[in-house]
């Protein structure tokens, strides 16, 4: 499947009222009489504001708007792996979590989602939307059971219970769907975020108003990474012709890793609720369909593991020792995103990119394939640890971030930028809203 940076959601403004649920109709695709009044207008938020959680049993024909970051989100990646089908980091690091927040914005359904079968990102005009921002802590959960089950949960946030003319939903007729993440802003919907202070000793609220706001990302991580593989694995190893001695990297290493990555997720296939094939090869059908006896749950689902594949392939292996490498010998090192544009240690960067195509610690040592587990993982390649952006363009130590792909920084970012599913793992056409090459991975 192949993905452009082509706009598709059209801006909206913040409407008035949501506490409308009337469910009246036009020709367009609804059923019943029209009341000319769009049921799922919000009022535009003012600071911070309260979140109004909508009831998990909207009523019959109504759609009630989850998200989850899936079992993942609730606490990490376990070293070692519980079991050969647990993501993990597979070179023997603990990835613990204590918040992962999300800026979701504008949900919007559209007619005619296999306008094109060939090409996912053209659907029929906007038939319903909602329009937030919401700040969500995916890692805190939520009430409601997640779409991809095993534990999963997932939070309510928003509604959408008619069309925005004021019609009904036709449960015969399949819409499509998509939501967007946005930079963080000082106005909008604190959907679960409080002031209680995490392990690390800070709070929610705080993050988001000191961290994500200022730096404009619309998706940020905090916790800590801890080496647990065992001592045969974190010393010396070789892969092909390149050694290094592992032992040199940190084994504790908190993180602040955000991303300033808005991003569309168009049209997307429906991870669990539709039967039959996906349209041209597809995994899975597109759209929603709501229900003539209850309300639908479509949960928009972010996975945290999609930063530190080594591929843009969908499900790669994961790493961390390629980011804990950029901290050889710093005193109380934090990671950060920041960090992984250029070689060199914090606070003394060179101007040479930190290659994706041929990584290297903070010194410029090459940095080897390694494995904590080889019943588990075996590498994916041998001698200098490299990623495969697959079919996007690289520009190592260019200037233009459109162009290619310039460093590891831009990597990361653009595998991140990929996160946004439908219940579960359904795939949306992703359209970025920062410089990025075209290209890409679901």
């Amino acid at each position: 499947m192949r993905f452009a940076r082509v706009s598709v959601l059209l801006p909206v403004a913040a409407l008035a009222s949501a506490a409308l649920l009337g469910c009246s109709s036009s020709s367009g695709g609804g059923a019943g009489g029209s009341s000319g009044v769009n049921p799922n207008a919000l009022p535009a938020p003012t600071g911070i504001t309260p979140n109004v959680t909508p009831p998990t049993t909207l009523g019959a024909g109504t759609i009630l708007l989850s998200a989850s970051g899936e079992t993942l989100s609730l606490g990490g990646f376990d070293w070692p792996p519980s079991s050969a089908d647990d993501t993990c980091m597979v070179d023997g690091w603990k990835f613990t979590l204590y918040r992962y927040l999300t800026v979701p914005t504008t949900v919007t359904l559209w007619s005619s989602p296999n306008l094109v079968p060939s090409d996912q990102s053209q659907h029929g005009p906007v038939v319903a939307h909602v329009v937030g921002p919401w700040v969500i802590d995916l890692h805190k959960g939520g009430p409601l059971p997640g779409k991809g089950g095993g534990g999963e949960e997932a939070l309510p946030f928003a509604q959408i219970v008619g069309l925005d003319d004021g019609s009904a939903f036709d449960p015969t007729v399949t819409y499509g769907f998509g939501f967007s993440t946005t930079a963080a802003t000082k106005d909008v919907y604190n959907v679960n975020l409080d002031s209680t202070p995490g392990p690390d000793g800070l709070n929610d609220l705080d993050e988001y108003t000191n961290v994500m706001i200022p730096n404009g990302y619309s998706v940020l991580y905090e916790g800590v990474a801890t080496y647990l593989g065992d001592a045969s694995c974190n010393g010396v190893q070789t892969s092909g012709s390149v050694t290094y001695d592992f032992s040199k990297l940190p084994t504790t290493l908190p993180f602040r890793l955000g991303f300033s990555t808005p991003t569309s997720y168009v049209n997307c296939q429906n991870g669990t609720d539709l039967a039959g094939m996906g349209v041209n090869g597809e995994d899975h059908p597109r759209g929603v369909q709501v229900s003539a006896t209850s309300n639908y749950v479509a949960q928009v689902t972010i996975h945290m593991d999609h930063p530190f594949w080594e591929s843009f392939a969908e499900n790669s292996p994961l790493h961390w020792d390629h980011i804990a490498a950029q901290y050889v010998g710093v005193s109380n090192p934090v990671a950060t995103i920041e960090d992984l544009q250029f070689v060199g240690l914090p606070g003394a960067k060179t101007t040479k990119p930190l290659d994706f195509t041929a990584f290297t610690d903070a010194t410029g040592a090459p940095i080897p394939w390694r494995t904590c587990d080889a019943t588990y993982y075996t590498p994916t390649g041998t001698g200098q640890l490299h990623f495969d952006p697959l079919e996007v363009n690289v520009t190592i130590g260019g200037s233009d971030p459109a162009v290619g792909l310039r460093n590891y920084y831009d990597f990361i970012r653009y595998t991140q930028a990929t996160q946004g599913h439908l219940n579960s793992q359904g795939l949306c056409y992703i359209d970025r809203h920062y410089p990025s090459p075209p290209g890409g991975s679901g």
